[in-house]
């Protein structure tokens, strides 16, 4: 049997990339260089700026920055790119997300279910997690593996071949605009994010406990219309929620908040 020309070039770059790890010490098959990952998280974050409108509101926008820049002076300077990009879009949809690169995106529906800073910070510290924590890569480089995809192996993607695979790239980026939603990960990565995302907010000053009042907050909002969890890549709200219990009880801060910012929501 004549084997496909491209399995030597897949199986070398398996056995290299093998060898990544995550934050937490979770071995990871990453394909993609960060270059290539920061180049296709600044072309889908255009994308979805000229699809979807931009809040000008002010007092929106300092707060959400305001939380957003507490987090970050926790987390050391990435090799890939230099600054991170907030941006606040005027949607319904209660959520965020963060894209390889340093483009956060924060939904303004969000904020009527994060209830305050503490809230907010939960949020944001689980979607830069999964950005520091490499997950979009795994993802795009298991769609590699699989068979789909192979475009996003080249070294660059020019404006026509982006826009001919820009679905595909983005849903294996986690999102899924077109449709008005962003894909959830699958329950290794959304756990993941949850530790990593609390011990960030920690080290900003946050209180960790509000981690818990937030999912509350979200099951409450989705009128408890979630699948079983064997049903899902999702992990259900009360998974969550108690996994997010237990980790706030071994965190070294737990009570202590001595340098909590002062991010003034709006009204």
């Amino acid at each position: 049997m004549k084997l496909p020309k491209r399995l030597p070039l897949i199986a070398a770059s398996l056995l290299i990339a093998a060898c990544a790890q995550s934050p937490t010490g979770r071995n990871q098959i990453t394909m993609l260089s960060g270059q290539q990952m920061t180049q296709l998280g600044a072309q889908s974050f255009e994308q979805m700026k000229k699809e979807i409108p931009i809040s000008n509101d002010a007092a929106t926008n300092r707060y959400v920055q305001c939380v957003t820049n507490a987090i970050l002076k926790t987390i050391p300077p990435q090799p890939d790119f230099e600054e991170w990009e907030v941006v606040v879009f005027e949607s319904d949809q209660v959520n965020a997300f963060a894209l390889p690169g340093g483009k956060i995106g924060v939904f303004t529906g969000l904020l009527d279910v994060a209830e305050n800073q503490h809230q907010l910070a939960t949020v944001i510290g689980h979607e830069i997690a999964h950005v520091l924590a490499n997950h979009s890569n795994e993802r795009l480089s298991h769609n590699q593996i699989a068979g789909f995809s192979m475009v996003v192996a080249d070294a660059a993607l020019g404006a026509s071949d982006y826009a001919e695979h820009s679905s595909r790239i983005m849903a294996g980026l986690g999102l899924g605009f077109q449709y008005g939603f962003i894909l959830p990960y699958g329950r290794t990565h959304e756990s993941e994010a949850d530790t990593l995302g609390l011990r960030y907010m920690s080290d900003a000053g946050f209180d960790p406990r509000e981690s818990v009042a937030l999912w509350q907050n979200m099951a409450k909002a989705s009128g408890g219309a979630q699948p079983p969890e064997f049903l899902t890549t999702h992990p259900s709200h009360s998974t969550r929620i108690n996994a997010l219990r237990g980790q706030v009880q071994q965190l070294p801060k737990y009570g202590l908040f001595p340098s909590a910012p002062e991010c003034k929501k709006p009204r």
